[in-house]
């Protein structure tokens, strides 16, 4: 894992982002009972490995007790099919976090809505 600081526009706070794999597409913004991962603006790749992080996923939530898990969408246009697995098996682990996406495109939010996971994913819009 590849740790950077980075700071924000909110006032020069310096906040750690690291990347959850060697590839880099997924990263962690914050860890504790409740954990913030992201894309850093990108769009995620159609050949997203949803797999290959869910055990990475799993043991960073279970080691740090997180109760809810949410992942950052700002700037992604795109979510594959994958990823919304992801997000279902997420929730449906034994003791499962809580799964909230924060700020999704309309398509994305479309796509939550028709497929109805939008019952199990809590979809919010918060400042970044």
């Amino acid at each position: 894992m590849t740790e950077n600081t980075e700071s924000s526009d909110d006032g020069g706070q310096e906040t750690a982002q690291y990347a959850l794999t060697d590839d880099g597409i997924l990263k962690v913004y914050n860890v504790g009972e409740t954990t913030v991962l992201g894309f850093g603006g990108q769009d995620v790749p159609s050949e997203f490995n949803a797999a290959h992080y869910r055990a990475a996923i799993t043991d960073l939530l279970v080691a740090n007790n997180c109760r809810t898990v949410a992942f950052d969408l700002s700037g992604v246009k795109f979510v594959p099919s994958g990823m919304l697995g992801l997000w279902v098996s997420l929730r449906q682990m034994e003791l499962g976090p809580v799964v909230q996406v924060f700020n999704p495109c309309d398509d994305v939010q479309e796509v939550l809505q028709v497929t109805k996971l939008n019952t199990m994913i809590e979809v919010r819009e918060v400042d970044v």
